[in-house]
């Protein structure tokens, strides 16, 4: 039996846990309405639950990407890691219930607010993840300190505004997104590095 754990089955599992989620948020899809429901009714219905598709995949993506980045610092893993790694895939877990709710009972104030619920409970893992993983490398995450804390009080904001706008909640939620499509400045460093030692000289040519 070894005695350290490494992360290849930690990142395996995370990916695949992550694929699954996507699936079936893609689930949630439906044709909207009867026959008795104009298509332009129909049409609109279903470009709005699309567009909740679409942000709930693009800040999973995000959640997938940055995941990445944060366990690029590990070489081996503790079981505290692996417990917290868990509880972030359970809270992302939950977003298509948020989504399949707004799918339901349509863009409003109760459903909304569920659905910002469902980007609150993983900004909240995922801060506990990179707390325990920081214990591990005594490597500050690649994202900032500061922009955990802005993006997590703007997801608990869209819970509360969704009562009175839901559609200022889901752009809250948005910004949050865009927020996190900019990658850290250490990742962007990392990358300048690898490129320039990758492109060959001309003196090579």
């Amino acid at each position: 039996m070894p005695g350290s754990l490494t992360r290849s089955r930690l990142d395996s599992f995370s990916d695949g846990v992550i694929a699954v989620i996507i699936t079936i948020m893609v689930l949630e899809l439906k044709v909207p309405g009867t026959r008795e429901m104009g298509d332009r009714a129909a049409l609109l219905i279903n470009a709005r639950i699309f567009g909740v598709y679409l942000l709930s995949f693009v800040q999973v993506g995000i959640y997938w990407v940055n995941h990445h980045y944060l366990l690029d610092d590990l070489e081996t893993v503790t079981h505290g890691i692996l417990w917290a790694n868990l509880g972030l895939l359970f809270t992302l877990s939950l977003i298509p219930f948020g989504i399949q709710w707004i799918g339901t009972r349509g863009i409003a104030p109760l459903p909304v607010a569920v659905y910002s619920v469902c980007f609150c409970l993983p900004a909240l893992a995922w801060t506990v993840l990179a707390h325990v993983i920081r214990l591990r490398t005594h490597i500050p995450p690649a994202a900032s300190f500061s922009k955990q804390t802005v993006s997590s009080l703007l997801n608990l904001g869209a819970v509360f505004m969704a009562f009175y706008s839901p559609w200022a909640a889901l752009a809250m939620i948005a910004a949050v997104a865009v927020m996190w499509l900019v990658p850290p400045r250490r990742i962007l460093e990392k990358t300048r590095v690898v490129d320039s030692s990758t492109t060959p000289s001309r003196d090579s040519a």
